[in-house]
């Protein structure tokens, strides 16, 4: 039996990166991967609705009045109970405790919407396009314990257009994010790479 690489997806709004993931699985050409299971601090995200529509397991750990390492822990354990392999952070709009990364290590993804390590945290576009730089893009990256910090696996550039405000910036980067990160995903599924320090090397 060929063996499948099972990921856990974690969101907190509409999940399109998710939605682009699940859509490359459906039509084989992100291959020896499933989802497992998608699961968000909120409720009320409309990614779990996506998810449950494609027949996925879908939970919701709401994370409002408790602790970061309490609410992780309990991530962690249905991580392990569906056997999670791969944790793909989609739109998950929480930072992960040290405890979370190291149940997972070199096994957590998060994709960020510039070219690390310009332009971390929020409004990343925003920050972009106020810099003024004539190009931008996303990363793919391992979680570590520092903010948008891990190895970077790939990256992919969009130009700055003489026309562009933020929004019409960010949808080009967002339509980047969904190419690259199932691109990052096969890439690590392969494991045909060595990291040496903080490079991500292919092996030939």
């Amino acid at each position: 039996m060929e063996f499948m690489t099972r990921l856990g997806i974690l969101l907190s709004g509409r999940g399109s990166n998710f939605l682009a993931i699940a859509d490359n699985i459906a039509s084989g050409q992100l291959a020896d991967c499933e989802i497992a299971v998608v699961l968000s601090n909120k409720a009320d995200a409309p990614g779990l609705d996506a998810a449950r529509r494609r027949g996925l397991k879908a939970i919701a750990i709401e994370a409002n009045g408790r602790k970061r390492a309490e609410h992780d822990e309990e991530i962690i354990d249905i991580l392990r109970a569906h056997h999670v392999d791969l944790v793909i952070l989609a739109g998950y709009m929480r930072l992960l405790s040290r405890g979370f990364i190291q149940a997972f290590p070199l096994r957590i993804l998060n994709i960020h919407p510039s070219l690390l390590p310009a332009f971390p945290g929020l409004d990343a576009q925003q920050q972009a396009f106020n810099y003024g730089v004539h190009v931008a893009g996303c990363t793919v990256h391992f979680v570590d314990e520092q903010l948008d910090h891990g190895v970077i696996i790939t990256q992919r550039t969009v130009p700055v257009l003489p026309t562009d405000d933020e929004p019409t910036l960010a949808h080009r980067i967002l339509e980047q994010e969904h190419i690259a990160y199932s691109e990052a995903i096969a890439k690590v599924i392969s494991g045909n790479y060595e990291i040496q320090g903080r490079r991500y090397i292919p092996k030939k």
